[in-house]
């Protein structure tokens, strides 16, 4: 998956400039093409580009809370476990030596341990107020476990999100009525490639064929058409903001790590993990004279 950032290097995406002569075709006459029009010119290129790095955003966002997703249900009973060794370690360590710092430090660490009320929501199924699910038990002791759920739209998938999302984008919307419309349809795409349900997103590019085809927009005045573009510039900053959230987050970073096969990355943390819960279990051993 290419980062937003990436795309918006490739496309200057939002920041597309048209110079007055820049695809003007002079008629027979001589005669430059009105202001206005050079100007529609410019605001159709803009909001094209806007549009192109908005797509490359929300896909990224997708793909970013597929892999969170997957992330937790992956290996969540295992920081779940690396969370409770701690505790049990500093509290033996605390009965120990009886040091009011050991003690605290003991507390603390109890007081990181996710409380049971609640955990079997964050932890997706893999634990309630009984503790860890045979599932999550069968991951920690490396037996066989059932694979968590793949959401990762298919290329397919991600291909028909992309044309449903240039052809109605609520941007392209020549009045109010249009772009409620469109918000709405948008939202049921957005719904669909982020379950990665193909069949919906065919049904959808059906849909969206048979729809009423609006109106092309007419020639606006120069008033708009400027206040147009300073929206268009205000959007593609606020876009960067969110592409570099997304991007320098825990989850995007780790994403960006192995873009093409994000299940390689999640098996090497996991090896990671089950190492650090075979150390801290054997330190809680020595700790308790076993």
């Amino acid at each position: 998956m290419t980062s937003p950032e990436a795309e918006q290097g490739a496309g200057a995406a939002g920041e597309t400039q048209v110079t007055p002569e820049e695809g003007a075709v002079r008629p027979e006459g001589g005669a430059a093409p009105r202001p206005e029009e050079r100007l529609e010119r410019a605001v159709r290129a803009a909001e094209q580009a806007l549009i192109e790095y908005e797509i490359a955003v929300e896909t990224f966002r997708i793909e970013v809370e597929n892999f969170s997703r997957l992330h937790h249900q992956k290996l969540g009973p295992v920081y779940a476990r690396l969370d409770e060794l701690d505790a049990q370690i500093a509290e033996a360590r605390a009965a120990r030596t009886g040091d009011p710092e050991d003690l605290r430090k003991a507390d603390e660490a109890r007081a990181r341990v996710m409380p049971m009320p609640g955990v079997e929501e964050l932890f997706h199924g893999w634990m309630d107020g009984d503790g860890l699910f045979p599932e999550a038990a069968a991951m920690l002791t490396e037996q066989p476990v059932r694979p968590p759920q793949r959401v990762r739209p298919s290329d397919e998938a991600r291909k028909l999100y992309r044309e449903l999302a240039r052809k109605a984008h609520p941007d392209l919307a020549p009045d109010d009525t249009e772009r409620a419309r469109r918000e709405e349809f948008i939202t049921r795409v957005n719904a669909a490639y982020a379950r990665g349900d193909e069949p919906l997103l065919r049904e959808l590019a059906e849909e969206w064929a048979k729809g009423p085809v609006p109106a092309e927009r007419g020639p606006s005045r120069s008033e708009e058409l400027y206040a147009r573009l300073e929206w268009l510039a205000q959007r593609k900053e606020l876009l960067t903001l969110v592409a570099k959230e997304l991007e320098e987050g825990a989850i995007g970073s780790m994403l960006r790590l192995a873009p093409d096969d994000p299940d390689r990355l999640l098996d090497e943390i996991a090896e990671q993990l089950l190492g650090d819960v075979e150390r801290r279990e054997r330190e809680l051993a020595e700790l308790l004279g076993q």
